[in-house]
């Protein structure tokens, strides 16, 4: 419509008046013109992509994952001796889902969650060969899983470059919905890097994605895998748009470690971080660096990062002279660290930067924090917090030894203001602002010098959590 809006303008500009062999070459313009415009569309339609060469190419090499579990006795158990198929044997039938070949000798890939709690593993290939799979091992963190089946010649899945993969590039789901064997849908890749807060960044689709995907490969337009399909976004438990994988990278580096020595060993520093408050940053000028960093929230007793001297309310800005881009970074940088290995930590502590180096122990999944310490009541107490509701006292000698080297007071009571930001009695406070607070003569001092119309900004510390509130001030 624009080309004919032009050339309409051009043959208006030279006069009232067209000469009749003029006048019939801008009315066959605008004819051609006319025509341009649904040739364009019509050509841009006959670039969408075909996938038929592409499913029928790379389609055998995805299967199908059924899992069953020991029936329990009770209520279930009549239902089993009704059922003939059941007859005779302790297990039932536990879910479905995918996954895809890694090796012509039978390695697969799925997700942890489609195995988990399974007590026996079938693996149907599109040929319908169906065989019992050993599992080989899993990774509750990443949700991926790797299974062996006894076969040979099997048709294998290419892994792609995940770097190369571009937000708006064509990919393809291909699994078993609902149970569906070898349905296949397409869509576009809408973010990559999309932080859930597990331990990886997910590649964001909106492939058609429904329970019995899961495990499924995330196909390029190469043919290649990109990904796992692992989760939907959803309010009701079914496909609304929004499903995320696995980045193929992250996966094939669990999967290795599965198949060599049937688990993942992380390195494991002992703190519990998680991103840096808007507030904490403004206050310690994090906002102007070049890293987000990760507030450490808890320092677990006797691990690595407590024997080097980190502490709870400590900003972690570095490892290893890499930036931190917040807590899923820190936690996944660290992860992929050996055990045993020393490592160069960058720390803001109320504002001073210091360095630490402790040597990473191995991660024990079943390590609990304990953040339930309910300190004494004693000491002094200073009412100079009253503008913001709330009083405090030293610590006791119990207290600081229980606090492990940490040093701050104790609130012992909270109201208004402070009470509705979270702060209860009980909770120690370790600095306000960027200045250390170790007893209540410290407190005082620092207190007295603000302004104490405006919000009071401390670092706390509950039980082994910490935590950064602006406290506002009384009206």
């Amino acid at each position: 419509m624009s080309s004919s809006v032009s050339v309409l303008a051009a043959a208006r500009g030279r006069g009232a008046f067209l000469h009749p062999v003029a006048a019939f070459w801008a009315a066959g313009v605008l004819f051609l013109a006319a025509l341009l415009v649904p040739q364009t569309s019509f050509a841009q339609g006959r670039e969408l992509p075909d996938f038929a060469d592409l499913v029928e190419r790379v389609g055998p090499a995805v299967v199908n994952i059924r899992t069953t579990e020991r029936a329990p006795d009770g209520p279930r158990t009549p239902f089993r001796r009704r059922s003939p198929a059941l007859q005779g044997s302790d297990e039932v039938p536990r879910g479905e889902g995918s996954g895809f070949i890694l090796s012509a000798d039978g390695y697969v890939m799925t997700n942890a969650h489609v195995i988990d709690g399974a007590t026996e593993v079938y693996v149907t290939l599109t040929d319908k060969r169906e065989f019992k799979a050993k599992i080989v091992g899993a990774d509750e963190r990443t949700d991926v899983a790797l299974v062996k089946i006894e076969a040979a010649g099997l048709p294998v899945l290419r892994i792609g470059d995940v770097n190369r993969l571009r937000v708006g590039e064509w990919v393809v789901a291909i699994g078993s919905p609902f149970g569906l064997e070898n349905t296949v849908t397409a869509g576009i890749v809408s973010a990559k890097q999309r932080e859930t807060g597990s331990d990886i960044s997910f590649i964001q689709t909106d492939v058609a994605v429904n329970p019995g995907n899961s495990g499924g490969p995330l196909i390029n337009i190469r043919g290649e895998a990109v990904g796992i399909n692992s989760q939907i976004l959803s309010p009701v438990g079914s496909f609304v748009g929004i499903s995320l994988a696995i980045p193929i990278d992250e996966a094939m580096r669990i999967a290795d470690q599965l198949k060599a020595t049937g688990r993942v060993v992380r390195g494991y520093l002992g703190i519990q971080p998680t991103d840096v408050p808007r507030e904490l940053a403004e206050e310690y000028g994090l906002n102007k660096g070049k890293t987000k960093g990760a507030f450490v929230r808890q320092v677990v007793p006797g691990a690595p990062a407590e024997k080097a001297g980190i502490q709870p309310g400590d900003v972690v800005l570095y490892v290893n002279g890499k930036p931190v881009d917040g807590a899923v970074d820190l936690r996944r940088t660290l992860g992929a660290l050996k055990p045993g290995s020393a490592v160069n930590l960058q720390i803001n502590r109320r504002g001073k930067v210091m360095e630490f180096k402790p040597n990473l122990a191995e991660m024990n999944p079943q390590v609990v924090a304990n953040n339930d310490r309910s300190p004494e009541v004693e000491g002094r107490t200073s009412a100079s917090g009253k503008a913001w509701g709330l009083t405090v006292t030293n610590l006791s000698e119990a207290e600081r030894l229980a606090a492990r080297g940490v040093s701050g007071v104790r609130v012992t009571a909270v109201t208004a203001g402070a009470e509705a930001v979270g702060l209860r009695a009980g909770d120690v406070i370790l600095a306000v602002g960027t200045a250390d607070v170790a007893d209540v003569k410290q407190f005082d001092a620092v207190v007295s010098k603000l302004d104490k119309a405006r919000p009071l900004p401390v670092t706390v510390l509950r039980g082994e959590w910490a935590q950064f509130l602006r406290i506002p001030a009384l009206k």
